[in-house]
């Protein structure tokens, strides 16, 4: 595999249409960071983990993407999710930009931006729509959603 970060990308994101969240894992190194606005200051294991629990969980799972720039190392993808919410059984269609930094061929950084309140409002439905905006709201959703990934570590070492 090529180790130039629009290859890097591509097989990422080629790996996530088919919810292969392994070969997603594969491609970060061993001291990668990941941060979105659900997952904040991921390091190491935990972010292939993550990848690998939400491609595991999202049944219905589809994915777009189209890489948009490569700036020296970093490749800019814009990518779309749709997938039916577990919790609430609401179907979910975000909008994420991705910002991919990559070195020997691995992602050391990835950081995915997306309309956090627009995601709960979907997700959540009216609760989302009408507390979504709030810090404390937002903050509960980070909080669990990190305690599901440790959770999910613990029972998938």
């Amino acid at each position: 595999m090529s180790t130039d970060p629009r290859s890097v990308a591509d097989a990422f994101y080629s790996a996530f249409t088919r919810r292969d969240g392994a070969a997603m894992a594969a491609l970060y190194s061993a001291d990668a960071t990941f941060s979105d606005p659900a997952f904040i200051g991921l390091k190491g294991a935990e972010v292939g983990a993550m990848w690998k629990m939400l491609t595991g969980r999202g049944k219905d799972l589809r994915i777009e993407y189209k890489i948009v720039e490569v700036k020296g190392n970093v490749a800019v993808v814009d990518w779309q999710a749709y997938y039916t919410f577990s919790a609430t059984g609401r179907m979910v269609h975000n909008i994420i930009r991705a910002e991919l930094t990559v070195q020997d061929g691995k992602i050391v950084a990835h950081v995915d931006r997306f309309d956090l309140y627009r995601w709960m409002g979907q997700a959540l439905g009216l609760k989302g729509k009408l507390l979504g905006w709030l810090p404390p709201v937002q903050k509960a959703l980070q909080t669990k959603a990190r305690t599901g990934l440790i959770d999910y570590m613990k029972s998938n070492p």
